[in-house]
């Protein structure tokens, strides 16, 4: 079956998170076609080729709504780097101007836009677990893996690793990804080393895409929480993607408490082209 799907849109990146974005204020992509339609356009033989489709939908309260899907299909909570596209293209496309919020399933998310540089405010992290032992992992030389735990609007778990360059990033991160002590909903799996004062380098596996990406922005702020309660880094913190970009982390902690944080960084324009047919 060809749908007939004439629509603009936006193809951007945060940090090499990269994300389809249309406007789907007029109700062009229903409820139920959300999910097929993002497997085909994120497809990157066959489609457009990203880490996740954005549909911008109306509010009565805030600037817009979204509505988020990963790579393959399933719907995600909330994501760092996609927000902060979603708001320069909110901003871009006259729907809001250059300081406001919208609503995800993780809660109402402010964001400021200067230029390409976007900063927002997630919700305040939660669930925040330490030294995990997830059991039966192969590829680990002693059979034990201490793994840190936080939502930061989303699931992720976090691994030190003392050199990231040989990270057994895919092969390991689905095993943790799907681990017992992550159901039912899984985890995304962080692999972080510190790199200097307040300089952090990560590699995220992401649920949704099944696989590594070139950036993760909640990642980047999990692995910034996680630091810092272990007194490894404080505010501000830098973060460099695999992707070889650099996010800013910011909050406020009060011991094992953390609010006001902010994930910025540039979320950029790659190109804005016409959706023509689609084959369902």
């Amino acid at each position: 079956m060809i749908l007939a799907m004439k629509s603009d849109f936006f193809k951007m990146q945060g940090g090499g998170n990269d994300f389809v974005l249309i406007d789907n204020r007029r109700g062009l992509v229903s409820p139920e076609k959300g999910s097929e339609i993002a497997r085909i356009l994120c497809e990157r033989r066959f489609g457009i080729g990203a880490d996740g489709l954005i549909l911008i939908e109306s509010s009565l309260s805030h600037a817009f709504k979204w509505r988020f899907f990963n790579a393959d299909g399933s719907v995600a909570e909330m994501c760092g780097n996609g927000a902060r596209c979603a708001a320069r293209f909110a901003f871009e496309t006259e729907i809001s101007g250059d300081e406001l919020s919208f609503e995800t399933l993780a809660g109402v998310i402010h964001a400021r836009v200067k230029g390409r540089d976007v900063a927002i405010r997630l919700t305040e992290p939660c669930e925040l677990k330490t030294d995990l032992a997830p059991s039966g992992l192969t590829g680990v030389k002693d059979g034990s893996l201490l793994v840190d735990f936080v939502n930061t609007g989303v699931p992720h778990a976090v691994i030190f690793w003392n050199d990231l360059s040989i990270a057994p990033v895919n092969e390991l991160g689905r095993q943790v990804r799907y681990h017992d002590i992550f159901a039912p909903r899984g985890t995304n799996v962080n692999f972080m080393q510190v790199v200097g004062d307040d300089r952090l380098k990560v590699r995220t596996y992401e649920r949704g895409v099944e696989g590594e990406t070139f950036a993760c922005g909640t990642g980047a702020v999990a692995c910034s929480i996680v630091s810092a309660f272990k007194g490894l880094v404080s505010s501000p913190v830098s973060v460099e993607t695999s992707g070889g970009e650099v996010l800013g982390v910011e909050f406020r902690q009060d011991k094992d408490t953390f609010s006001d944080v902010w994930l910025k960084g540039p979320a950029i324009i790659t190109y804005k082209g016409e959706l023509q047919e689609i084959s369902i």
